[in-house]
């Protein structure tokens, strides 16, 4: 049987950036399960729909989740990045972090 989760990659990618913003692309891959391409892809995908934002900080990237953005294709029915996460976490008891857009 092959292997399947309930979350996509851009899912689960952005779920991880929520508690690790400084992940790089391969760490970010290898904690989702996917190739370091297949997650640069993903991050691409979800900054060119306002999903996420990022600056440089020295050698790295820090990611910024835009909480505010509503999640697409649930049902007809509106929810934030922020409620989403929040969802996923409650039991952490730990908020996406919400974060201002780089200059």
């Amino acid at each position: 049987m092959a292997e399947w989760t309930f979350l996509t990659k851009h899912g689960l990618v952005l779920t991880w950036l929520g508690k690790h913003p400084d992940s790089t692309g391969l760490e970010t891959a290898q904690a989702v399960g996917i190739t370091e391409r297949a997650a640069r892809d993903v991050l691409a995908d979800l900054q060119a729909y306002g999903y996420i934002d990022w600056e440089r900080v020295g050698r790295r990237n820090h990611y910024h989740l835009n909480p505010a953005k509503p999640v697409e294709h649930l049902s007809g029915r509106v929810i934030t990045v922020g409620e989403l996460l929040g969802c996923l976490w409650r039991d952490e008891g730990k908020r996406p972090r919400a974060s201002a857009s780089p200059a």
